[in-house]
């Protein structure tokens, strides 16, 4: 059910959903408008992993919820609305690099489902590859859409241009790296910090995509 899903949520998620239902009524009650829009955007983005749970045979550990949520925040709400982008030189250095991490875990966790939890059926330094692979596609691509728009609609989403692609990118490897290896490590029973753990957590809640996962 819906609701036991919302209770199951960590503390985190929780606090940020509650800091964004205050910030749409403080908005909506002093007229200000463009706040109450992102405040509501941002408080549907981070209530879809929840609804999407279960819906196409995967289900989120807490932790992966808690991620998507306190990313949102701290992307839309934080950094768009109060200006966090502008306010810290490190605020967009660090989303870069944590989102990159995010998505070394996921694509470590792709290729891993494709083996169905065959720990046995590649290398566990070409699965990591292959993880690694997934994130910096997905970074190079996020790159190229940044471009696009600021050629298209004159958007200043590169802010310096090349050097704030090129920062991206190495941004992008150095997170996706640390997320891949975390991948190769639980392979080889290893510990990573809570990455692991959270490598961990998934494939114990989605046991049907990992048939052949022995320990």
């Amino acid at each position: 059910m819906l609701g036991e899903r919302i209770k199951a949520q960590s503390y985190i998620t929780h606090t940020i959903w509650v800091t964004l239902a205050f910030a749409l009524f403080g908005a909506l009650a002093t007229g200000r408008w463009s706040l109450a829009f992102v405040a509501l955007a941002t408080l549907v983005l981070t209530f879809l992993p929840v609804l999407a749970d279960g819906r196409f045979g995967i289900s989120l550990p807490v932790r992966f919820v808690a991620a998507i949520a306190l990313f949102a925040f701290a992307t839309i709400f934080l950094g768009e609305a109060f200006d966090f982008y502008g306010r810290y030189w490190w605020w967009d250095i660090a989303l870069h690099g944590g989102s990159a991490i995010g998505f070394g875990l996921v694509g470590f966790l792709f290729v891993f489902t494709l083996f169905e939890g065959n720990r046995y059926a590649a290398p566990a330094w070409a699965v990591a590859f292959m993880g690694f692979s997934f994130a910096i596609t997905i970074g190079t691509v996020w790159e190229v859409f940044e471009f696009g728009m600021d050629k298209a609609f004159g958007l200043n989403m590169q802010k310096s241009g090349l050097l704030d692609t090129m920062g991206d990118l190495i941004l992008n490897m150095a997170g996706a790296s640390i997320g891949a290896f975390s991948g190769f490590l639980y392979l080889k029973g290893r510990s990573l910090g809570g990455l692991t753990g959270v490598l961990q957590e998934f494939v114990q809640k989605n046991r049907s995509l990992f048939r052949k996962l022995r320990r």
